[in-house]
């Protein structure tokens, strides 16, 4: 073994794969060292769950695979996993109090897949419960900290995860989207994410917020490993998700070389206007620029519908939510209260002791517009809204090829500075949505930084089933600029 181990966190996914594979480094060597960083910076909130004994198992055995000439393309690689993902090697709550210490009998085909390619599982990762917010402030148990800067939320859903890569806690993680919770933690924390096309990851074992909108993706450093760690996760899933597109599997490392010449980049006039930060603006701007340096052409598009995507989104996602939350009734599993009189008192009970006050205002939400008198006039309007806006994007898309923006209007705000106001969290949604609508695929890709010295992404929107496209784009701009490589300052 010749890797200095003191250094192993500022490897990416691929470089620490290739020295694992040609045994320049244990994978128990390597699992330790993160098991180590992780333990350290428990303060930063990133982790719910870790569970020493097991990744450790989990390391000698890909150390085995690697030994015997067996491994998988992430053998030996620790990830972690958004605490949305079912896994029977550590707890799943959801960030909930309501399954506080569940244990899943199954591992989500996510994680399924990712552990046949050779993935090691580090600890289950903080977010927002049931995956309800922008900024991990929901999460019953800890918020989570941006590593930027301890003051400042990471985003959400998916703000542990976020924080974790960005902090060097952990080579990569998985993440879910549901309105944009996976590119706009990416974006606060300086780091690489991607959303596929909605059915290209299967949901089975994944907690159910949004069904119709939830999807799975990695969030890593760069756009490479973005491409490896994807690649493991896509495919059919028909046996256990009805939802799962009937698309093989695919290399998107292949196409990570491809020229950007004449590719016609569509900027939506609705991204850049009243509400857009400067800061947030000039790093965009920039990054664009950078790409007609690569030889891409700058085209002006409209997504007219952009600011209905929010009355829209918080129609249809708390509807599909009080549904799918109705299961956590305390009588199968999850959390139940201990005193009650009746069978409707222990549901009431339970449900309002185990759910924060962000899950019961989404679900009564949803609920109301569910109900008799208030269908047609808020959820079958929200859901024809949506397929107008789905529409818009393939009008953009017969003029150019790619659709970029930002991925949020300002970059991270401070901790508690929106917890007083929802709607200010959810106005924040506003350029991620539209494409969480349509089902398309987005990335978020390190673009610079703002006030402050914070953050900011750039995002990529593809048509459907453009994966391999957005991540060639987002790797020929990290071959261009190095926002990516730069850390949080004492990581």
């Amino acid at each position: 073994m010749t890797q200095d181990t003191h250094s192993l966190h500022d490897l990416t996914v691929a470089q620490l794969a290739a020295q694992l594979r040609t045994r320049q480094v244990s994978a128990v060597e390597v699992a330790q060292h993160f098991l180590a960083r992780a333990q350290a910076q428990a303060s930063l909130g990133a982790f719910l769950a870790i569970d020493e004994e097991a990744t450790l198992t989990q390391a000698r055995q890909a150390d085995q695979r690697i030994a015997a000439g067996t491994a998988g393309a992430l053998e030996g690689v620790p990830i972690g996993h958004k605490d949305i993902f079912v896994d029977q090697a550590f707890a799943s709550t959801a960030g909930s109090r309501m399954l506080e210490g569940y244990r899943s009998p199954f591992d989500a085909t996510v994680v399924a897949r990712l552990a046949q390619q050779g993935a090691v599982t580090l600890g289950k990762l903080n977010c927002d419960e049931f995956a309800m917010g922008s900024s991990n402030e929901n999460s019953a148990f800890a918020p989570v900290h941006n590593p930027w800067d301890s003051q400042r939320i990471p985003g959400g859903s998916s703000g542990g995860s976020a924080a974790a890569v960005a902090a060097r806690l952990v080579p990569a993680a998985t993440g879910t989207d549901t309105g944009g919770s996976i590119r706009q933690p990416a974006s606060f924390c300086g780091i690489t994410g991607i959303k596929p096309t909605y059915g290209r990851a299967s949901r089975y074992g994944m907690i159910a917020f949004a069904s119709s909108l939830d999807q799975a993706g990695p969030m890593a450093r760069t756009a490479e490993d973005c491409a490896l760690l994807l690649s493991a996760m896509c495919g059919p899933d028909p046996d256990r998700d009805s939802t799962s597109l009937d698309t093989p599997a695919e290399d998107f490392s292949r196409s990570l070389q491809n020229s950007l010449k004449g590719l016609r980049i569509g900027i939506p006039t609705e991204f850049f206007g009243e509400g857009l930060a400067s800061d947030v603006r000039a790093a965009v701007d920039a990054a664009l620029k950078q790409y007609e340096q690569l030889g891409a052409q700058l085209v002006p598009i409209s997504l007219p519908r952009t600011e209905l995507s929010i009355p829209v989104y918080y129609i249809i996602a708390p509807a599909e939510a009080s549904s799918n939350l109705s299961r956590f009734d305390g009588v199968k599993f999850g959390h139940r209260a201990d005193k009650y009189t009746d069978l409707v008192d222990m549901y009431k009970k339970t449900r309002a002791e185990g759910f924060g006050d962000e899950v019961k205002r989404r679900i009564m939400i949803g609920t109301y517009v569910l109900s008799h008198g208030y269908y047609d006039a808020y959820y079958l309007q929200a859901q024809k809204i949506r397929r107008m806006i789905a529409d818009d994007f393939q009008q953009a898309f017969k003029s150019c090829d790619v659709i970029a923006g930002p991925v949020a209007p300002t970059v991270a705000w401070k901790l508690g500075e929106k917890s007083a106001d929802p709607v200010a969290n959810y106005l924040a949604d506003i350029f991620t949505l539209p494409a969480s609508l349509a089902g398309l695929p987005g990335m978020s890709v390190p673009a610079g930084f703002g006030q402050d010295g914070m953050p900011v992404g750039l995002q990529l929107i593809g048509n459907y089933l453009q994966e391999a496209r957005l991540l060639n784009m987002a790797h020929q701009l990290q071959q261009a600029t190095d926002f990516h490589t730069r850390k949080p300052r004492g990581v």
